[in-house]
């Protein structure tokens, strides 16, 4: 699509944008692009570029910044992409938590963001079963108030309050627990829930409320917590200078960090691609990301994909840094989950 000569002026065009954040002009292009063109061939070339969408001047200047398809056109066929160091990579070993499983997917997306100085996503890993608990217990909060805590086979612990209709005593929920633990651990919560009402009879009638709560709200909590976008760093986007004066779109994006559920929709996009996925502006199909970027590569658990991580920031991001930094954050992540 585009000559040599083109795509030299363009990958300049980019990087210069990208470095100093100001349209770039005909004199900047002569003097960074090794080329020796005159203003004059240059400003035709620029013209062409914008006729075909890869770039567009600004009102208030003579240079030009680059579109999201002339973004797209570099990322795929200009970038060249710098891959981290050894210390580099130690460091994000060490920042990781590499020894502490609970606290690695926070540390992920907390990690990206201070990395990048922009917002850090990591979408928690997908159980392959359905909503499936190791034991619950019961634990009396005041007359009719109980704190239901499901532990998952993974270890995950979630926490649901319980509104009863009777006071129980602490050996009723213990009795309650131990029964549950014993007929239904390692079940699936959908599975057990058609079989309660025969296997209940088993107990006093009054025990099977209680009962029936639990298994109806654990499994809406293991599926909850399933499905968790974990975000981080949100506030420095409050600092970017291009995003700074656009306080509409930074709301929008906030609220979407808030709902999550269209960030989570974009994020499992890229959980069925291998390596490093790249959407610019509205390439995302999300209204709220047109003038974001967002930058994925899927995890692994044992040689199966369970999630993602990624950032979230301008269209104006050294994507050369940006990309190596997701992918290998991406790699130590399920290099740590597997050994676990």
């Amino acid at each position: 699509m585009l000559n040599q000569r083109a795509q030299i002026l363009l990958k300049t065009l980019v990087e210069r944008y990208i470095t100093e954040g100001q349209p770039v002009g005909s004199r900047s292009l002569s003097k960074f692009s090794g080329l020796d063109l005159s203003p004059a061939t240059i400003r035709n070339v620029m013209a062409d570029l914008e006729e075909m969408g890869f770039v567009t001047s600004p009102h208030t200047s003579a240079g030009r910044i680059p579109t999201p398809r002339g973004y797209r056109f570099f990322v795929d066929t200009l970038l060249v992409v710098k891959p981290l160091d050894s210390v580099e990579i130690h460091h994000l070993e060490d920042q990781l938590h590499l020894d502490n499983p609970s606290r690695l997917i926070n540390s992920a997306s907390q990690l990206l963001s201070e990395l990048t100085r922009f917002a850090g996503v990591v979408v928690t890993p997908k159980r392959s079963s359905g909503a499936v608990f190791r034991y619950i217990e019961f634990m009396a909060l005041s007359e009719k108030r109980i704190l239901l805590i499901i532990v998952t086979p993974e270890g995950d612990v979630q926490n649901r309050v319980l509104f009863t209709d009777r006071i129980y005593s602490s050996t009723e929920l213990i009795e309650a627990a131990n029964f549950i633990n014993q007929n239904y651990a390692g079940c699936d919560l959908d599975e057990i829930r058609s079989r309660l009402q025969n296997e209940l009879k088993k107990l006093r009638h009054d025990m099977t409320d209680l009962m029936t709560a639990a298994i109806e709200v654990g499994g809406d909590a293991i599926r909850e917590s399933s499905d968790a976008v974990v975000v981080a760093g949100e506030r420095k986007l409050l600092d970017v200078h291009d995003l700074a004066g656009n306080m509409t779109s930074l709301k929008k994006l906030f609220d979407l960090f808030e709902r999550k559920t269209a960030l989570l929709q974009l994020l499992e996009l890229s959980r069925q691609a291998q390596g490093v996925q790249i959407f610019i502006g509205g390439e995302s199909g999300v209204v709220t990301l047109d003038e974001f970027s967002v930058v994925t590569a899927p995890y692994e658990v044992d040689g199966i994909i369970v999630g993602t991580v990624g950032v979230v920031g301008p269209t104006r991001m050294a994507y050369e840094r940006i990309i190596p930094i997701v992918d290998v954050t991406a790699r130590l992540l399920s290099s740590a989950l597997s050994q676990h």
